[in-house]
């Protein structure tokens, strides 16, 4: 009878063990899969895309038809593409992707057709590797700013060589290129910096982590 005892207190000691190991492990993997869920590039996110790209347009076609700064007018479409991936943080691919949108939208534009899906996927890619990089100085934090700017001047920059290499532009309309594509990149980033802010807190994306963690 003692024997037979110990062996149940020990069965039941093993089983009352495991059970809350077994409990915490399932927790741990419901947490981790809710984790990869909301880093995801889920429906939500897509959604948000459309509409800012759409946005984009919208506003290129309205506003940006007057809108005019010493003869530099913004470009909306890279300014939303810039804080479409500010506000889902997409890898590289899926802002790859964003940026093949993003052209494929500007074919509905006046402009010249087809160099748009060059210039916006490396503008994408550009800005999705960039807002991996901390760019903190103080309290200060650049990050919108710089890689908005650089991504700017990428995508405006390989427009410009598209257009000399594909278009047989002439090298002196190539320069008077330099000037507009620096001024809409400044113009790029006020135009995301005011807008990101506002809207990473309506969506609950808590920029200012974010950005830090980048």
């Amino acid at each position: 009878m003692a024997e037979q005892s110990k062996r149940e207190v020990n069965v039941k000691a093993a089983a009352g063990g495991k059970a809350p190991a077994a409990q915490g492990g399932a927790r741990q993997r419901t947490v981790q899969g809710a984790d990869a869920r909301k880093k995801g590039f889920d429906v939500s996110a897509l959604i948000l895309v459309a509409v800012l790209l759409a946005a984009g347009a919208v506003l290129k076609m309205t506003v940006g038809s007057f809108v005019n700064f010493f003869g530099m007018k913004p470009n909306f479409i890279i300014a939303m593409y810039c804080l479409a991936i500010l506000l889902v943080r997409p890898n590289m691919v899926q802002a790859g992707i964003i940026g093949l949108l993003a052209g494929a939208v500007c074919q509905l534009l006046p402009g010249s057709p087809y160099i748009n899906f060059v210039s916006e996927f490396l503008g994408a890619l550009c800005m999705a590797a960039l807002i991996r990089v901390p760019m903190k100085v103080g309290r200060a934090n650049l990050q919108t700013i710089v890689a908005t700017f650089l991504s700017t001047v990428v995508s405006g920059g390989m427009f410009t060589v598209c257009l000399f290499v594909f278009l047989g532009a002439s090298a002196s309309s190539l320069v008077a290129y330099v000037p507009i594509v620096l001024c809409t990149a400044l113009i790029n980033c006020v135009i995301v910096q005011a807008l990101y802010i506002p809207l990473a807190k309506v969506l609950k994306k808590e920029p200012a982590k974010q950005v830090a963690a980048a």
